[in-house]
């Protein structure tokens, strides 16, 4: 019972606790004057999510291309896992086909010397001495018995001398086909060292003309452009000297000032020709400036006036403010001494007036006869 009560509390208590979290989220999200007043920043917002976005295009791009990648090199690792396999599998077919083929166990060489058949397969012993059977009870044969031994040893060595000769062929003719193997290796080997040589040489040599091929290239292009160069040079020279010729002919470096006027408005000067003022127009551009200044001093010397009375007027009329303030302070202290002597005066009167009333009028004092009395006769 306790734990159920308890639980119920635990309960209650989280649930108050996500209301209280919730009403102060609620309570910071409006008492928030920055978001009340100047609001969010959307663009900023939209700025960030679109970053994100391409961020997340960019990375499953990315994400797609190494998957593309992964399942291409998978690809090449089945191909090559399969080929590798198919190329096990067709060596082993092939070994296999040899063995069965070349190595098999009735081929050996000493096959003959433990094969396990050799006594079913041989003729029987009394068969070398007489074509009849005799019987178990004749005592012709017994178990174990080889009366052929001289004849099997005589083939036995025989045998063994054949095997041993086709064993020494075997070798002589193994260690030619070696040597022949060696020789046919090393020559090969000389041969593709020379064909190294004489393609390294051809190399070489078509390295060489290519870079004399260029070098010539390169001399005739410099010698045409050393050519282009010299001619324009010569032109800009040229051009040069018809410059400084026709400035030094013309009257654009000349001290006319008719060039600067133009022909159609005399009145009209072309920049690119005009020469500067002529001493006339100087002394008519002075005369003026002085006539300006003199009229600049006059303003400045009325301004100054101007100014002066003004002072003069604010000092005066400050002046006079400040007699006035200096008359209103005595008219108030005039006024505040014959308010006090009017108030102590009307003090005194009324004081003169409760004495008056507490001696004179007020003299006999009601007793508690004199209320009981009252009180019965107002009943």
């Amino acid at each position: 019972m306790y734990n159920i009560k308890q639980s119920t509390d635990t309960k209650e208590a989280a649930a108050i606790e996500a209301r209280r979290n919730r009403e102060k989220e609620r309570q910071n999200r409006f008492f928030n004057v920055r978001n009340r007043v100047m609001g969010v920043d959307v663009q900023a917002l939209n700025n960030q999510v679109g970053d994100r976005k391409r961020r997340e295009a960019a990375e499953r791009s990315k994400e797609a291309a190494y998957g593309t990648s992964q399942v291409q090199y998978d690809v090449v690792v089945q191909m090559l896992e399969k080929e590798e396999a198919d190329r096990t599998c067709r060596l082993a077919k092939k070994v296999q086909e040899f063995r069965e083929q070349k190595q098999q166990l009735k081929n050996g060489r000493e096959f003959s010397l433990w094969d396990p058949g050799q006594v079913w397969k041989g003729l029987p012993t009394y068969l070398s001495y007489s074509n009849t059977y005799p019987g178990p009870a004749s005592l012709q044969y017994f178990s174990g018995e080889d009366l052929d031994r001289d004849t099997r040893l005589r083939m036995q060595q025989g045998q063994f001398r054949y095997n041993l000769e086709r064993q020494q062929q075997e070798q002589q003719q193994a260690k030619v086909d070696e040597n022949y193997a060696d020789a046919l290796s090393n020559q090969l080997r000389l041969a593709m060292d020379a064909q190294a040589t004489h393609l390294a040489r051809l190399e070489e040599s078509c390295r060489a003309a290519m870079m004399c091929a260029m070098a010539n290239a390169n001399k005739a292009q410099a010698a045409v452009q050393a050519g282009r160069q010299r001619c324009e040079r010569q032109r800009e020279q040229k051009a040069n000297l018809a410059e400084i010729q026709h400035q030094s002919t013309s009257d654009l470096l000349t001290e006319n000032p008719q060039v600067a006027q133009h022909r159609m408005a005399p009145y009209r000067v072309l920049p690119y020709c005009w020469k500067g003022m002529t001493p006339e127009q100087q002394a008519a551009i002075r005369k003026e400036q002085e006539v300006q200044r003199s009229k600049k001093q006059a303003h400045r010397q009325a301004e100054k006036t101007l100014d002066t009375e003004w002072k003069s007027q604010t000092m005066s009329s400050a002046q006079a403010v400040l007699e006035l303030e200096e008359q209103e302070r005595e008219l108030c202290a005039v006024f505040q001494r014959g308010l006090g002597s009017f108030n102590q005066q009307l003090a005194n009167e009324q004081k003169a007036q409760q004495d008056y009333l507490n001696s004179v009028i007020y003299t006999n004092q009601p007793t508690a006869q004199y209320h009981q009395q009252f009180n019965t006769s107002s009943r």
